[in-house]
Parts: C-alpha cells; sequence; structure tokens
C-alpha cells in the first residue's frame, strides 16, 4: 500500500457535481453543490476539500458535523437564535456540530473546508460560530525535542480556538521561528494554511514540497516527512489526532 503524501488545495481546482440539497434543507435559493475531496476517510468521518454553490437560504437546522471553513469567494451568513456571524472572502470559521442555525448567502460562495462527521457532539466551547482571528496574541507553546530537531530548539506560540468533545478535533494559530525536524511519520492529520513564512517538506524518497504565505495544504496522519522552516512562520491550523 502506497504510503499517504501531502495534498495541495488549490482555488480554481475542477469540481464534480455533488448530490442536490434535499429539499428538505433549502427554504429558497439553489439546492445544486459542487466539490472535490483531496482527502477522504468514511471510517473516522473525515473529509478534506473544496466546495461551491450558488445563493441559498437554509431552513433551521441542528448542523449535523464539525466543520472547519476557509471562505475563497463570496460571503457566508451563520444565523443563530442569539444573532448572525458573517463571514468574508479570507476568513475562516468554525460551526460545531449541534448548532442551531440558519445557513444564508446572498450570491455564489467557494470555500477549502474539513468536516468531522462523528457520533461525537460539540465540543468544549459553547454551540456558536467561532470566528478565527489570523491576528490574535499567542501563548508560548511546547516545542519539538531536541532529539527530533537538526537545528536549534526553534520558540512557538499557539492559540486555541475550538476543541471538541474527544479531545481530538482542534482549530487555532500557530507560530515558530525556524527549524529543521527529522524525517517522520506524520502523527495527525493536519490542514495548514500559512500566514506567513513558508515551510518544505521533504518525504522518504527525497522529494520536496514547499508552501508559502496564503497557500493550503493537507498533510495525512502516516506521511513521511522532514519540516524546514528558515524564518518566521505563522499559520492556521485545522488538526484531527485520532487517540
Amino acid at each position: 500500500m502506497p504510503k499517504p503524501a501531502i495534498s495541495s488545495f488549490d482555488a480554481n481546482a475542477e469540481m464534480e457535481q455533488w448530490p442536490d440539497f434535499p429539499q428538505s434543507e433549502i427554504a429558497s435559493g439553489s439546492r445544486a453543490q459542487r466539490g472535490h475531496a483531496w482527502f477522504e476517510d468514511k471510517a473516522i468521518g473525515l473529509t478534506a476539500g473544496i466546495w461551491e454553490a450558488e445563493a441559498n437560504i437554509s431552513h433551521w437546522m441542528n448542523y449535523p458535523v464539525t466543520e472547519f471553513m476557509l471562505v475563497l469567494e463570496g460571503e457566508v451568513v451563520i444565523v443563530e437564535e442569539t444573532g448572525e456571524t458573517r463571514i468574508g472572502s479570507g476568513e475562516s470559521f468554525i460551526i460545531p456540530k449541534g448548532l442551531r442555525c440558519r445557513w444564508t448567502q446572498a450570491g455564489r460562495v467557494k470555500k477549502f473546508f474539513v468536516i468531522l462527521d462523528s457520533a461525537e457532539a460539540a465540543g468544549s466551547n459553547p454551540l456558536k460560530v467561532i470566528k478565527v482571528d489570523p491576528k490574535v496574541q499567542l501563548q508560548p507553546s511546547t516545542p519539538p525535542s531536541q532529539d527530533i530537531l537538526h537545528s536549534a530548539v526553534p520558540t512557538q506560540h499557539a492559540h486555541e480556538y475550538f476543541e471538541d468533545a474527544t479531545g481530538q478535533f482542534t482549530v487555532g494559530i500557530w507560530d515558530t521561528t525556524g527549524y529543521h525536524r527529522k524525517l517522520l511519520d506524520f502523527n495527525r492529520y493536519e490542514l495548514m494554511h500559512l500566514l506567513e513564512g513558508s515551510v518544505t517538506f521533504t518525504d522518504d524518497k527525497g522529494k520536496s514540497q514547499t508552501f508559502k504565505a496564503g497557500e493550503t495544504f493537507f498533510v495525512p496522519l502516516g506521511t513521511p516527512n522532514s519540516w524546514k522552516s528558515e524564518g518566521y512562520l505563522r499559520k492556521i491550523y485545522c488538526i484531527f489526532q485520532p487517540k
């Protein structure tokens, strides 16, 4: 069996026509949707990819999955019983499973997404839309140990916005000074969206991939890679780490 590999997310990727939303879910507008999954594992309920749809308004619902989204085009308004949250192009947010809400979009919306479809309820945060602020102040976090590094130990910080009830699905902001990690099998599933800096991953066959600010990619569990970042790096992360 081939080893898993990093997927680079492309905002202009070809998308397939997906099944229409059920009529019972859409109050008005288009029921059509298109998308492409770069990663899907039905056994664990994890999917990551790109999606788009035209203007629509949903009925009130209890959101059926936990979902992290990065809006690429358009604007989404999530209406809750206590108010509403607007998310525009370039912004990211989380909807926890079970949130009572309506999804509304006045025009076409395109997004990257990571969905966890599990039997677990929402996490430790209150049931509400959580908008990610890329400039949030970070707190010191634990860096990797010297024994897995080719370089000096870096200085790192983080801010966690969301953790589900199992502690396996988390979303936040993280930064680091430059460092070089040895070749290891990646110990989690992670979508990364780089805000500043760049990083080069090299696999066990010597193939390298470099990502820079503004780019988004997904690293599956078990992917063999080393990490090398020359200077400061800041990212949004969405992690699923099975226990």
